[in-house]
Order: C-alpha cells, then structure tokens, then sequence
C-alpha cells in the first residue's frame, strides 16, 4: 500500500496546467502526479549527476573526452 503526500498552497494556474496535461493523457489527476513523480525519482538528482562526473573526472585523471562524456550521459538517462 502507498502514502499518502499533500502540497499544499499550489497556485491555481499551476493546478490548472496540471489537470489540462492530465486530462490530454486521460488520467486522472492522481495517475498522471503518481507518473510523474515516479519519473523524476527514476532520474539522479543534480547533486547526485554531479557527483558521478566528479568522481569519473577523478577516475580519468582529468583527461575525460567528449565522446566519454556522452557515453556516461547517456548511461545515466537509462
């Protein structure tokens, strides 16, 4: 069983554009928050991203080419 998560003060044009975009894919706007933010966790958090470049920067002694850069980019997004 889930949890539950409550936002409160949410502007009324941002509630609006999140029904609109809900109701474009037929969801409900409960399925389409629970899609997206199962989406956002599903990607590293910048600090976390950063964090893995430092460290294979670190690993390549400094030397990293933009053909390696890519490569781990698109790793990540996996």
């Amino acid at each position: 069983m889930g949890v539950q998560i409550t936002i409160r003060d949410v502007p009324e044009e941002v509630r609006d554009e999140l029904a609109s975009r809900a109701a474009r894919e037929r969801k409900s706007m409960q399925e389409y928050l629970k899609g997206e933010l199962e989406r956002l966790v599903a990607r590293p958090s910048m600090h976390t991203w950063l964090e893995r470049v430092r460290e294979r920067k670190h690993a390549a002694d400094g030397h990293v080419t933009a053909k390696q850069i890519l490569k781990h980019r698109d790793a990540d997004r996996r």
